[in-house]
């Protein structure tokens, strides 16, 4: 029989929201991090504990891959502590799945990718999605990942309010405005039949509802997504699959994470 991820008897979930830039650092501050914590509470289904964590450095925010890739090493850190603190799961905080597939390998832990879950779920409501996102500057990122998720065929377009990430949340009437007029085009003028809203700042707007009512399409908020296909893979029991997400060999016999890298003169740092 099938287990009810919402049966109380299954005890806790424990779900972690690994933020990949210090939040807590930017103009932002520790507020956001919290609105962003109770969110996830709110949405979470019974008997899910849900924390959201952030790095102590990195980038302010993500909007670019060598961004993403600046992200990944204090991620790794994080993940690895996050584990060890006894999770279920783990969701990487940031649309891009920034370094998924080097976390999966260092973790036994579910580790989640929004996008991925994002576009997976995309692809079962309709023939056609498109994205709609911030800036440009993650326009041929957003096209990588859906081809890498084997989805490029079904990507319509990928539409941008041309509004930072940190912006995205200082205006939010703003940006929800420039979000319909983009996700509109997407269905008018580009054929897309479902939406996805490709920046978690967006997610946490909390607007996918307004939006599928105003614009007749399913929008797919990746924050939600993130959680909830995180609740439902620990509840079946499943994690990504070793086979495809080795644990690295030098790990693997021993090494710790930081013993990966060597200084410039060949010496760990």
């Amino acid at each position: 029989m099938t287990p009810n991820p919402n049966d109380p008897s299954r005890g806790t979930r424990r779900i972690a929201y690994l933020v990949p830039g210090p939040m807590h650092r930017t103009e932002l501050g520790a507020a956001e991090v919290e609105r962003r914590q109770d969110k996830l509470r709110g949405w979470a289904f019974p008997g899910t504990e849900v924390e959201v964590r952030a790095v102590d450095r990195g980038p302010a925010s993500i909007e670019s891959m060598y961004e993403e890739y600046l992200s990944i090493p204090a991620m790794a850190e994080l993940l690895v502590a996050t584990e060890a603190d006894g999770f279920d799961a783990a969701i990487v905080g940031c649309f891009g799945d920034p370094g998924l597939d080097g976390l999966r390998e260092i973790s036994d832990m579910l580790v989640v990718g929004p996008a991925s879950a994002s576009i997976a779920l995309a692809t079962t409501l309709g023939h056609r999605f498109s994205f709609v996102t911030v800036t440009a500057s993650i326009v041929p990122a957003l096209r990588r990942l859906a081809w890498e998720a084997g989805a490029a065929d079904a990507l319509a377009s990928v539409r941008y309010i041309e509004t930072s990430v940190l912006d995205v949340n200082k205006d939010h009437g703003a940006a929800l405005g420039r979000m319909l007029e983009q996700g509109r085009l997407a269905v008018e003028h580009d054929g897309a039949d479902v939406l996805v809203l490709g920046c978690m700042s967006m997610g946490f707007l909390d607007v996918a509802e307004q939006m599928t009512e105003a614009l007749g399409v399913p929008v797919v908020n990746p924050s939600q997504a993130g959680l909830h296909v995180a609740e439902s893979t620990v509840a079946l029991g499943l994690t990504h699959s070793r086979r495809a997400y080795m644990t690295p060999p030098k790990i693997a016999a021993g090494a710790k994470l930081g013993e990966l890298f060597l200084g410039g003169d060949g010496t760990r740092p």
